[in-house]
């Protein structure tokens, strides 16, 4: 026989993603700390380099290509992008969690929740 889905699973569930997001958030970003204390870290000699016209392309494009070279920089930037999105699978995780319940108050404001946060993240508005 198959249990119910309550609401002590969810909370234990989404506390778990939670939890397991910051540790490998913390992993990753001790590794690169670690590789980039290796690599010999130099401040930059010209800070015109950091043009700050630069699309988005060119700055993903960038983080990419550094972390497939395995840059301490970028590693480091991995981790805090993985702790960036770890309250946002959050929001996934109750979503589903809210759905598995049948409580569809909750869905419907996880979704206008999660749609707010994805406006915010691709077109780039804080406020």
């Amino acid at each position: 026989m198959r249990k119910n889905f309550t609401d002590v699973d969810l909370n234990r569930s989404v506390g778990n993603l939670l939890r397991l997001g910051v540790i490998l958030s913390v992993i990753t970003s001790l590794i690169g700390f670690a590789k980039l204390f290796i690599e010999g870290f130099k401040m930059p000699e010209k800070y015109t380099s950091f043009n700050m016209g630069t699309s988005s392309e060119k700055v993903w494009g960038h983080f990419w290509h550094s972390l497939c070279a395995g840059e301490g920089m970028a590693i480091i930037q991995l981790g805090i992008l993985i702790l960036i999105i770890t309250p946002l699978m959050r929001i996934v995780f109750a979503l589903i969690g809210y759905l598995k319940e049948k409580d569809y108050v909750y869905v419907v404001i996880s979704s206008i929740v999660l749609a707010i946060m994805a406006i915010s993240f691709f077109t780039g508005y804080a406020h």
